[in-house]
């Protein structure tokens, strides 16, 4: 168990997080306290469930499936808090893949805050554009980089 977690296993949670985001599984919710802050690009601040529950739903109307390789993430802890750093893999309602490594999208930093053993805050940092259709926002081009 990591230190300044308390009785809880932050790590595990946050893993578990992954597994059921990836899977769709409704019990997702299990995981949040009942006035969950949600952050997500380009949706803003959101209290609850309802929040984590209508990003979850525009998202899935983009998002076809995601994967989150958690073995190769770097889990950071300090008091209540944990960064997680990592890469995810997917494919889009319309067809078209994204992997980290491989094109624009799907490198993130999520920030978990925990509450007796409950995510209390959770702020996803990645862009949004996973099919990297936003070209003006290459301001350096996008050509022979390495994502």
């Amino acid at each position: 168990m990591p230190a300044g977690f308390g009785n809880y296993d932050a790590v595990a949670i946050a893993r578990e997080y992954f597994k059921r985001l990836d899977a769709g599984d409704d019990a997702i919710l299990d995981l949040f306290t009942e006035d969950v802050e949600i952050y997500f690009p380009k949706y803003g601040i959101g209290k609850g469930h309802g929040a984590f529950i209508e990003i979850a739903t525009q998202l899935g109307r983009v998002v076809a499936s995601s994967e989150h390789p958690v073995s190769d993430y770097l889990f950071i802890g300090s008091g209540n808090c944990l960064a997680v750093e990592g890469t995810t893999s997917g494919v889009l309602k319309d067809g078209q893949k994204w992997a980290a490594g491989e094109t624009p999208a799907g490198r993130f930093c999520n920030i978990f805050e925990f509450r007796k053993g409950l995510i209390a805050r959770l702020h996803v940092y990645l862009d949004p554009d996973y099919a990297g259709k936003d070209e003006d926002s290459f301001l350096w081009g996008h050509e022979g980089r390495q994502w």
